[in-house]
């Protein structure tokens, strides 16, 4: 028969990599970085970062009363 002396202690070991949260942090300064590229690339077509504004301004204004 098996010898029991009542220890059933189990021990569960979990390894990690450091920490492991270095793979969102990147994955979300890369976004970031993304949007910038593109809002600097399409800057003239959505209205800002452009040359200047040009307006326009009549010399006269004719109104008519009846």
């Amino acid at each position: 028969m098996a010898d029991n002396n009542g220890n059933d202690d189990r021990v569960t070991i979990v390894e990690t990599d450091g920490g492991g949260g270095s793979g969102g942090v990147l994955a979300v300064v890369l976004l970031v970085i993304v949007v910038l590229v593109l809002l600097f690339l399409f800057r003239d077509q959505l209205g800002f970062g452009g040359d200047g504004t040009d307006i326009t301004i009549p010399d006269k204004v004719e109104v008519n009363v009846n």
